[in-house]
């Protein structure tokens, strides 16, 4: 079987969860379409997201996809990421495990300012794309006009893939079209290669509304992804500490070679520790939407929930796997908490550093001369759902 993690990235009010809902709905994983507006999104979960219609919180859920032209099935594991610039940092943290990406554009805006900020990240990260143009439906939308503005606010390399040229496939690359006009042809191992080497990008077209052009993304993922080549030891990278409704820690990895067993001691070293640590990986599960599964192996290429290490953190790496490089979006605000009267912020401030585990970007410092808390956030939704966030955990 074939393993790919892909992540869905957008600019805010995009239609990416829309398209998500699309894309589950066709791969059999959804038997009713959620709505965004209805606030019955599969994959926003939190009771926040369905209140402001917005991805708060990168979630996960897994598509089987039937085998193409004789090859492999192929196990889908798509990342929903925050589209709304606050919370930025959340959705540049998945970027370091995925394999390929979906950028969501509107028909009806094209190339946004936050857009053109994700394409850097993109590049910074050496993640391969697929643009999905959606919205496609609503009067404005026109693929010339839409493709013009890829090619200029995105790269010359991007390519409509509704009915793919050969030639102007060849034209992204001097190798690819020396082949092409020796034989008159591609082969797909050609454009795989391409686009896992960043040289090309396929643009899609449709509405995840109306679920048109959904077959054709799925398809396009099935025959031109191809996942990398993972080493036999064992690796893996973290990118998420969460936890579940009961409290317990989990750390949410990629596993990067070998394989990863439940009770399987991992030696590891905390942020900031002179002396590595070992610890057993207690469970293992498989999410999807809010409901996960056990496992017992989790294979290279497979990503998961992990019970049992307690000084984990985003970014590092486990085993063989090298830490990801240092986050380019850091907040520029500080902000002072205000607790009640009655709550002693020196006592209040472990809690607080359960949330800074599970984003570190909030940066939480203890002043002794004043004796406050102070935090680095990006904007004000980031407070309000920071604040919901405390009034209901603590």
């Amino acid at each position: 079987m074939k393993r790919l993690v892909v992540g869905l990235l957008a600019h805010v009010d995009s239609g990416k969860t829309t398209l998500a809902e699309g894309l589950l709905y066709r791969a059999g994983v959804l038997r009713k379409l959620g709505r965004v507006d209805h606030r019955d999104a599969f994959l926003d979960t939190d009771s926040q997201e369905r209140a402001r219609g917005i991805t708060i919180f990168a979630k996960q859920a897994v598509l089987t996809l039937p085998a193409a032209d004789g090859a492999d099935e192929t196990e889908l594991t798509l990342l929903d990421t925050p589209g709304h610039v606050d919370f930025s940092a959340e959705m540049e943290r998945t970027l370091q495990v995925l394999d390929y990406a979906v950028l969501v554009i509107s028909g009806t805006d094209g190339v946004q300012a936050h857009t053109q900020t994700l394409w850097q990240l993109l590049r910074r990260y050496r993640v391969p794309v697929f643009v999905f143009v959606t919205k496609m439906d609503l009067p404005g939308a026109e693929r010339a006009a839409l493709m013009d503005d890829l090619r200029a606010h995105l790269s010359g390399a991007c390519v409509d893939f509704t009915d793919p040229d050969p030639e102007q496939i060849a034209l992204c690359d001097e190798a690819a079209l020396e082949q092409y006009l020796d034989t008159g042809a591609l082969p797909d191992e050609t454009v795989r290669a391409l686009i896992r080497g960043r040289k090309l990008f396929p643009c899609l077209f449709g509405s995840g509304l109306k679920l048109t052009g959904i077959d054709e993304l799925l398809a396009a993922l099935t025959r031109c992804a191809a996942p990398p080549d993972y080493p036999s030891e064992f690796g893996a990278r973290v990118y998420k500490i969460m936890r579940d409704a009961q409290g317990n820690r989990l750390t949410c990895l990629k596993v990067t070679g070998g394989q990863l067993r439940v009770r399987t001691p991992l030696t590891y070293l905390p942020r900031g520790a002179d002396t590595p640590v070992q610890e057993k990986v207690n469970a293992i599960r498989l999410y999807s939407g809010e409901k996960f599964e056990t496992a017992e192996t989790v294979p290279a290429g497979g990503v998961c929930a992990v019970q049992g290490l307690t000084q984990t953190y985003p970014g590092q790496g486990l085993g063989s796997a090298a830490a990801s490089m240092p986050p380019s979006l850091e907040p520029v605000l500080t902000y002072r908490i205000g607790l009640p009267p009655d709550v002693d912020a020196r006592a209040f401030l472990p809690r607080l550093r359960e949330l800074e585990e599970e984003d570190p970007q909030l940066h939480i410092v203890w002043d002794e001369a004043l004796r406050e808390i102070h935090v680095q956030l990006m904007g004000t939704v980031q407070i309000e759902v920071l604040k919901s966030l405390i009034r209901e955990r603590f």
